[in-house]
């Protein structure tokens, strides 16, 4: 999942960054406000992390500008004013969820995933597809009752490709979804992961759309 983080305190947003990588989510990570709000405007993203005191322009008002411009993206404030005013003004301004500082890592991902979740109408964090079946919550993959070893890029393409059957992915829309702004990709790096999860899950799981991209197919 891609997942946007506007946070100035350097030491929380290397750590929510390193850590949610490591969980399976792709994160790009701003300090600024103004910038923060800008890439919302240019990338998709699955969900978004928002800090309320930011350098140039406040969280609140980045909140209420995607709102006003039609942003819907699944939104949780992180921040250290916890007190309930400032709660109910988040909330009141557009926001989904709400955890105050300090926080655990864990408590962040689980957030993340059920805002995800209903975002997209899912009432459960399990989605199945022919013998498989996917658990969002842990990142793990069975096939026909016995457990599947993926990599955290073969998991997160797989599950964009459950999250989206039935709809053509590009190559193109595959790579913003499970690579961040920093990362080194390879131009084939989306068919290297593909190729894998063949091997691993079946030959014609994933279906190619020529010169479009790829596809789960119902």
């Amino acid at each position: 999942m891609k997942i946007l983080l506007v946070e100035d305190d350097r030491l929380i947003g290397n750590g929510l960054q390193v850590g949610l990588n490591k969980l399976g989510f792709s994160v790009d990570w701003f300090t600024d406000g103004e910038e923060g709000e800008e890439a919302l405007l240019q990338t998709p993203y699955d969900a978004v992390i928002l800090d309320l005191g930011l350098p140039s322009k406040d969280g609140l008002s980045i909140l209420s500008y995607w709102r006003e411009h039609k942003h819907n993206e699944p939104v949780l404030i992180l921040t250290a004013i916890g007190d309930v005013d400032n709660r109910i003004k988040g909330l009141n301004s557009g926001a989904d969820d709400y955890l105050a500082k300090p926080f655990a890592l864990g408590e962040v991902a689980a957030r993340l995933n059920a805002l995800i979740r209903r975002s997209g109408g899912q009432s459960s964090s399990l989605i199945s597809y022919r013998d498989i079946v996917y658990n969002q919550n842990t990142k793990q993959v069975e096939k026909g009752g016995k457990p599947v070893i993926l990599s955290p890029k073969e998991t997160a393409l797989l599950e964009q490709m459950l999250l989206n059957r039935n709809r053509v992915l590009s190559k193109e829309q595959l790579e913003q979804k499970l690579y961040s702004w920093d990362d080194d990709v390879s131009s084939n790096a989306v068919e290297v992961h593909v190729h894998h999860l063949r091997k691993k899950l079946g030959k014609d799981i994933i279906k190619t759309v020529n010169k479009l991209g790829y596809m789960l197919e119902d």
